[in-house]
């Protein structure tokens, strides 16, 4: 007799668990460490959002919202997105608790078991185990180093999407590399899209954290909204919210139902209270983002020109996001490099094996930090690093 399954599902045990978790795990509790395994800043959310949450709850917003989210919040998403060049209706846009909710959403609204999904690796693992959760084929498309920043092979893309090809997901500027597509790129990657069929799952979480200008460029600023083409995104990054858990969607008309419908089995409605304090922060919070994105650059230069000095070291220069990806010469197993730096260096990053196809061998460094913090995990680092380099 064939034994009663007493596990999950045999597709979930396939997927391993966070290797960036890991490693924070080996620094829980050590005295002093700089933690810079995640990506979120070091600072809270700004007063002004965090005032809108108490007012909200003082007037006793703690009721169950609509599943697609309150309409203050969609229009205001609305507002934000088309004041920043992406013309959206609010019927299109629908709230999630949280950007990574909002993945697995869509991946729920649109994958079945044996669709194949394309990621540019090396790539945030959770569109990955997302992926995989819903049974999906991964085929990773390489990025590479050009002119000393990362870049996509666009004719390698265009060969590696056919009609087979369900989605393709792409984060830009990504996670963990910057990488980011040009206005160009995207109509061309648009327009075989249509060709084939494919659906673009485009997380735009960074778009706003962007070091060429005050946004990235968007696919929302080229697609009809019959388009095969899907919008995450959330406020954890440009609005240092996250621990809020608060996102969005924006899709076409004919996905809205069914975003609504997974909405109410996931989890019903995002909290009423932090949805109005996403109303404030877009309407109030074009400011503390340009701000943000100006420290951020600063962040970036700093550490580059600390880290690209080091022996062995390759810092190619991120367009946006938060990170830093190093490549360590010599490196195969950068678990356990991180996990000597936590030891060595007192400061935490992530590994590149977390990452994906092509990430073994590096190492990850969130640069949202205060100056003080950031030099000093930067020159620790070198110096650990420079003194394994001379070892040899």
């Amino acid at each position: 007799m064939t034994p009663f399954p007493t596990g999950p599902r045999a597709a979930l045990d396939a997927i391993p668990g966070s290797l960036i978790r890991e490693v924070s795990e080996a620094g829980r509790g050590v005295p002093g460490l700089i933690r810079l395994f995640f990506g979120e800043p070091d600072t809270v959310t700004p007063a002004f959002i965090r005032d809108a949450a108490k007012a909200a709850l003082d007037a006793g917003e703690t009721f169950y919202a609509p599943n697609p989210g309150i309409a203050p919040l969609r229009e205001a998403i609305a507002r934000y997105l088309t004041r920043n060049g992406r013309p959206v209706a609010a019927e299109r846009v629908a709230v999630t608790a949280s950007g990574v909710n909002a993945l697995m959403l869509v991946a729920q609204a649109l994958l079945d078991p044996g669709d194949e999904v394309v990621i540019p690796m090396p790539a945030w693992p959770n569109m990955d185990g997302i992926a995989r959760v819903m049974g999906a084929r991964v085929t990773p498309l390489p990025l590479r180093i050009a002119n000393g920043v990362w870049r996509v092979d666009l004719d390698q893309l265009l060969a590696t999407v056919t009609p087979r090809t369900r989605l393709i997901f792409l984060n830009s500027p990504g996670n963990p590399t910057g990488w980011t597509l040009t206005a160009e790129e995207q109509r061309v990657i648009l327009d075989h899209c249509r060709r084939t069929g494919t659906w673009i799952l485009s997380d735009d979480v960074y778009e706003r954290l962007y070091f060429a200008g005050d946004a990235a460029p968007s696919f929302l600023s080229i697609a009809s909204p019959e388009d095969r083409v899907v919008s995450v995104n959330s406020f954890s990054k440009s609005w240092s919210m996250t621990g809020w858990r608060l996102g969005w969607i924006v899709a076409p008309p004919a996905l809205m139902d069914a975003l609504a419908k997974l909405n109410e089995f996931n989890m019903s409605s995002a909290p009423t209270f932090v949805q109005h304090a996403g109303v404030v922060a877009l309407d109030q919070g074009d400011a503390f983002i340009a701000e943000t994105r100006a420290r951020y650059r600063a962040c970036r230069d700093l550490a580059l020109g600390i880290l690209s000095a080091v022996p062995g070291v390759a810092a190619p220069r991120p367009d946006g996001a938060m990170y830093l990806f190093l490549r360590v010469e010599g490196c195969t197993d950068s678990v356990g490099l991180a996990k000597s730096l936590i030891a060595e260096a007192g400061v935490g990053l992530a590994p590149g094996a977390a990452f994906g196809d092509g990430g073994e061998g590096h190492l990850r460094l969130c640069f949202a930090q205060s100056d003080d913090r950031l030099r000093a995990a930067c020159a620790r680092v070198a110096q650990v690093l420079s003194d394994r380099a001379a070892r040899g």
